[in-house]
């Protein structure tokens, strides 16, 4: 996926929405380069169990680097549908494909879901930008 055509959240995840999907739309869920590169040197990545639901804002799991201890945050409502399972025992690969191989959690949206609050490609880079990367 390019990042280009991304929604982001402030808190750093991302998402890709195909509303098409059979039974209503799904949205991919991922972690930015910029925020994969600031975390540098991953040890360890905690994802939810499919069939959990999270709302907007909320924490649905944790990754955690030398440096840090970071939440991972749901950028819209849903119910986990899909789980990126093997991705804990491969973190690199999220600095090798953080758009692609690297997704983290698939949600069925929520019938009340909105995009409004996320960011397109544009303001996503003006904030890392501002936050002095």
């Amino acid at each position: 996926m390019k990042p280009e055509n991304l929604r982001f959240a402030k808190t750093h995840e991302w998402v890709a929405l195909d509303s098409a999907a059979a039974g209503g739309p799904i949205a991919t869920i991922g972690v930015s380069a910029f925020a994969v590169e600031a975390l540098t040197d991953l040890v360890f990545m905690q994802l939810p169990e499919v069939g959990r639901q999270f709302k907007a804002g909320e924490s649905f799991g944790e990754i955690e680097s030398v440096k840090a201890v970071s939440d991972l945050y749901c950028p819209i409502a849903g119910e986990v549908a899909a789980v990126n399972s093997s991705l804990p025992d491969n973190l690199e690969t999220l600095n090798q494909d953080p758009y692609g191989a690297a997704w983290l959690i698939k949600l069925k949206v929520a019938p009340d879901a909105k995009l409004d609050s996320l960011l397109d490609y544009a303001a996503y880079q003006k904030q890392v930008a501002e936050e002095g990367h």
